[in-house]
């Protein structure tokens, strides 16, 4: 107990000479000693690289998770030592909801396909988003967490241990300036005048005492001067290790670039495919529409249909017993059909396409064919040539050209 007490005492002094120090230093009362320009340079970049990685994992945190109430309660899991639950994505969730839709209005309806199509596809975006995540998770904000949690904390911790070394190192210089002060006065010359011999006396006892004072602060600084250069050179080692971690989380950043754009390319080429499944059968819906409802047959084309130039009407050829006629069926030939003489559009294919049957014309990205369309025809189709080659092409997949 009695060690305890000492031990208390002792510590209880240390922090009020370093409070006292501090104090001094703030109203410019007392000296203090200055780090190298390289050491705080290096001080300096450390505490911009802990603003900005905080920074950059909160945000990115923002971006893989945008509801805040799942952010907090990961983060609950996370401290608590648990294994963060399952959540389903909102792709996902879309996908079913669309999915029981569809087996509601009938899986056999064009809706009912197209829902079952477009949640299909939502599907495979949610799944794929769940894995980016959990890779960006992995290979970028585990390591800036890291690097916050672990390094950073050890930083702080020896620069605090720098701080009170320096605190000290300043109160020992502060003390040893005083010190001789006092011998100084106490040495000066006495008066051999003075009548009473006793001051001499005492003047000569209190420059020994002050002499001795000197000895204690000069040997007190010594070892504080150590200490601080040891502590000091402990702490540059670790902030010069920030080069370190600005490679590592270089590295990083790689990986979760790479991560991105497979996450991108994979909703990229899902959605194409989506885009011409629904173009491939964009035709049959259409036709069972109108059959349903001849008001929306009567409704007027689309703008980009309707900006096409018209060829005339090919006339109804009489329906003869066991001769075929596929315009008296409803079927179009594009190859029975000759286009307008004047006023044809040029257009750029934006994406591959993969023709159905032989009415249709396989498209090849970036490449120019001239389109136009027919009356009654859907909407969504035009007839495109290429050389010699002729067929109907979706109208998603075209940029029209003036």
């Amino acid at each position: 107990m009695e060690f305890n007490v000492k031990k208390l005492a002792s510590d209880a002094g240390v922090f009020f000479s370093r409070a006292m120090q501090f104090t001094e230093e703030k109203l410019g009362q007392a000296e203090k000693t200055e780090l190298d320009a390289h050491f705080e340079n290096l001080l300096a970049r450390a505490d911009c690289t802990k603003n900005w990685t905080e920074k950059i994992l909160r945000q990115t945190e923002v971006l893989l998770q945008p509801n805040p109430s799942a952010r907090v309660e990961e983060f609950l899991y996370e401290k608590l030592d648990r294994k963060v639950p399952s959540r389903v994505t909102n792709g996902e969730l879309l996908a079913q909801y669309m999915t029981e839709a569809a087996n509601d209005f009938g899986p056999g309806t064009p809706y009912g396909k197209t829902l079952i199509k477009v949640g299909e596809t939502q599907r495979r975006l949610g799944a794929a988003e769940r894995e980016f995540i959990r890779s960006a998770s992995i290979n970028f904000l585990t390591p800036l967490r890291n690097f916050l949690e672990g390094d950073w904390r050890t930083i702080s911790k020896e620069r605090r241990i720098l701080q009170n070394r320096r605190l000290d190192l300043d109160a020992c210089k502060a003390r040893l300036k005083k010190a001789k002060a006092a011998e100084a006065k106490a040495a000066a010359v006495p008066d051999f005048q003075e009548t009473r011999p006793r001051n001499y006396v005492l003047s000569a006892s209190a420059s020994a005492l002050w002499s001795d004072e000197v000895e204690k602060a000069e040997h007190e600084l010594r070892l504080t001067q150590t200490e601080f250069d040891r502590q000091a050179e402990v702490t540059r080692l670790l902030l010069e290790g920030i080069s370190s971690t600005h490679v590592n989380h270089l590295r990083c950043l790689h990986e979760f670039v790479e991560s991105q754009t497979n996450y991108y390319a994979q909703c990229y080429q899902f959605m194409l495919d989506l885009q011409k499944q629904l173009g491939r059968f964009s035709g049959t819906f259409v036709g069972n529409t109108e059959s349903a409802s001849p008001a929306a047959a009567a409704s007027p084309p689309a703008v980009a249909a309707a900006t096409l130039p018209a060829v005339p009407t090919i006339p109804v050829v009489p329906t003869i017993v066991g001769v075929p006629n596929t315009v008296a069926e409803g079927v179009l030939n594009p190859n029975e059909v000759k286009p307008p003489a004047s006023g044809t559009r040029r257009a750029r294919v934006l994406y591959d396409y993969e023709a159905a049957d032989s009415t249709e014309l396989a498209l090849l990205a970036d490449e120019m064919i001239t389109v136009y369309s027919l009356p009654g025809m859907d909407p969504d189709w035009l007839i495109g040539e290429r050389g010699n080659q002729k067929g109907k092409v979706p109208v998603t997949y075209l940029e029209l050209l003036s």
